[in-house]
């Protein structure tokens, strides 16, 4: 049976030896992203890839999702999986904490990013067009748009594609 396994060390190596991760704590607006909290972020990650996501990438591949009637059905175990993902705070990992997301610097979402997609390429497209759908309407949209989807793309009630 095949296994997913996080490389939480080279992540650790890009980030600390060549990205100097601990900069980022030095800026406004992330001195809460010291090295210590960006790697217990990282850990918690990884476990949600490696024990949530990868056991339905077999599911994912083979049934995909379907489109009956007016209803969209994802493969078994994504809808769990998505609720679980979104409780944990994952939809929000680098939103803006003004729509309530975590306010993490890019680089830990891209590192996130990464495991999510390599652990079940087919489920990280759900939070992945969501990111795109959000930072569209935060860097273009006008408040109201802003005020209207951001929190909802940010929780997760809403996706985007």
């Amino acid at each position: 049976m095949a296994v997913y396994k996080a490389p939480l060390k080279d992540i650790q190596f890009v980030l600390n030896e060549v990205l100097d991760v601990s900069s980022l704590a030095k800026l406004p607006g992330y001195e809460d992203a010291t090295p210590d909290t960006i790697q217990a972020i990282l850990e918690e990650a990884a476990k949600l890839c490696e024990n949530v996501l990868f056991p339905l990438n077999r599911s994912g591949d083979e049934e995909g999702c379907t489109y009956e009637n007016g209803t969209v059905r994802t493969p078994k175990g994504f809808k769990e999986a998505y609720k679980q993902f979104c409780e944990g705070g994952w939809t929000a990992t680098t939103n803006d904490p003004a729509y309530g997301g975590q306010g993490l610097p890019a680089t830990v979402g891209f590192a996130i990013t990464e495991m999510i997609t390599a652990a079940n390429q087919s489920f990280g497209m759900y939070p992945g067009l969501s990111h795109g759908a959000y930072e569209a309407l935060a860097r273009h949209g006008s408040e109201a748009l802003k005020k209207l989807y951001l929190p909802k793309l940010t929780d997760g009630t809403w996706s985007g594609t």
